[in-house]
């Protein structure tokens, strides 16, 4: 099955050439810091990501290893990759609908913010 997906503008589209697995909720403060909370994500392989539009899409590197992909027109947080590393991260929100997707998991519980809780039965990763 083949997904597509792009930020809030549309300047920025993708098609995802393979099956996306289900979602994660990563809870880390860098995901929180770059899309106001914790942040939804499935991954696929690099190679299987072709970004159609990309007259936007630029680059953060956020850490040392990881580089964080955005619209720099409506500030849409798109993707997440580790350098070196064959995966890129897709944040769910910018799948188009229907995704068919399920969350499976919380992961960098240990660093949520205090402002919510993890409610639901899934299993809950202090780390990776």
């Amino acid at each position: 099955m083949t997904s597509s997906g792009g930020c809030l503008c549309g300047r920025v589209r993708y098609q995802v050439g393979s099956y996306l697995p289900s979602v994660l909720a990563c809870h880390c403060s860098q995901c929180a810091r770059t899309s106001g909370n914790f942040a939804v994500m499935t991954a696929c392989k690099s190679a299987d990501l072709l970004v159609e539009a990309s007259e936007t899409l630029s680059w953060f590197q956020s850490s040392p290893r990881v580089r964080r992909g955005f619209c720099s027109h409506c500030g849409s947080n798109l993707f997440w990759k580790a350098d070196p590393g064959d995966e890129i991260y897709i944040t769910a929100g910018t799948l188009d609908k229907p995704t068919g997707l399920r969350l499976t998991e919380h992961i960098f519980v240990a660093s949520k913010s205090d402002f919510y809780d993890i409610t639901d039965s899934l299993p809950q990763k202090p780390g990776w």
